[in-house]
């Protein structure tokens, strides 16, 4: 059995459409579906319950990026575990289906995660960031691999994952109290356990966000603070650093091949932003304390 469980918060539209695509998958597995609400004030509720799910209310101040996943885990109960978010779109019928596959295959793999592309709305830098970060080519990491691959190694995203529920609860499900990446840090400890993790970029969501420079600037903060919060996770699959450079080089040349050589300017800014929070970030505890949640994309954590 299958448990798909989706954190809401006025979901719209778009809500609507993650749940028609969940009641088009073609998957022979039985599945429940637990949506945990943080108090919406529009109809997200109404039309969660309408497509059969169950529903539990989580007041915002309560949530939390790990420990909310945590507890649904706990209430689930199917054998996997499928991670989704309120705005990521199945792109067919078909996704679920591929998405649990490797877990199917191999004993050694654990958690899964699935190729996200750019919503139709993406703008170029949200496109490229999708493109870059999901290939269109699958593989399997463990933890030899953290040698060639660094940080990369524990790369994944429960916008759309799949985890093997007795194997999560046996390292303790996610962490509580992370800024983000409660997803990084749960991988993370199942790659220094044995396990592995698979990215099937046959499975396939429509997910990108449309950041604006100043967004950015605090997602990268954010990124920055997660790093210090880890420093152990650092020491053990490596320093990010030379994926950000890559990652520079690419989003140019992406650019140039689709002719927005008027954008290279606006790049160049976003990458010297970027690099600017990260730095602040992994500084945050020496800058005033009324600072960091003026920074951050997420300030209802500092307090």
């Amino acid at each position: 059995m299958i448990s798909i469980i989706i954190p809401t918060l006025n979901g719209g539209e778009l809500f609507s459409e993650v749940l028609a695509g969940i009641g088009r998958q073609k998957i022979d597995l039985e599945y429940e579906l637990l949506v945990y609400d943080s108090c919406s004030t529009d109809d997200t509720v109404a039309r969660a319950k309408a497509c059969g799910a169950e529903v539990v209310s989580v007041r915002r101040e309560d949530f939390d990026h790990g420990g909310t996943r945590s507890m649904a885990a706990k209430n689930a109960q199917g054998d996997i575990l499928v991670f989704m978010t309120q705005d990521a779109v199945p792109e067919n019928d078909t996704a679920l289906e591929k998405l649990v596959v490797p877990l199917m295959e191999r004993e050694d793999v654990v958690a899964v995660y699935g190729r996200q592309l750019p919503a139709p709305d993406a703008d170029l830098f949200a496109e490229h960031l999708r493109l870059h970060n999901y290939p269109d080519r699958s593989y399997v990491r463990c933890w030899q691999d953290r040698y060639t691959y660094g940080f990369r190694t524990v790369f994944i995203s429960n916008s759309f994952a799949a985890y093997r529920r007795d194997v999560l609860a046996a390292h303790g499900f996610f962490p509580e109290k992370q800024l983000f990446g409660e997803d990084t840090c749960a991988v993370a400890n199942l790659l220094e356990n044995g396990y592995c993790v698979a990215y099937m970029s046959e499975a396939r969501v429509f997910h990108s966000h449309n950041y604006s420079l100043i967004q950015d600037f605090r997602r990268y903060f954010d990124i920055g603070v997660f790093h210090t919060c880890n420093s152990n996770m650092l020491k053990n699959f490596g320093s990010p650093t030379g994926a950000g450079k890559n990652f520079v080089c690419s989003e140019i040349a992406f650019l140039c091949r689709q002719g927005q050589y008027h954008r290279l300017a606006e790049s160049i800014l976003r990458s010297g932003a970027k690099f600017v929070a990260y730095q602040l970030g992994k500084r945050y505890k020496k800058l005033p304390k009324q600072l960091p949640p003026f920074l951050s994309l997420h300030r209802r954590w500092w307090s």
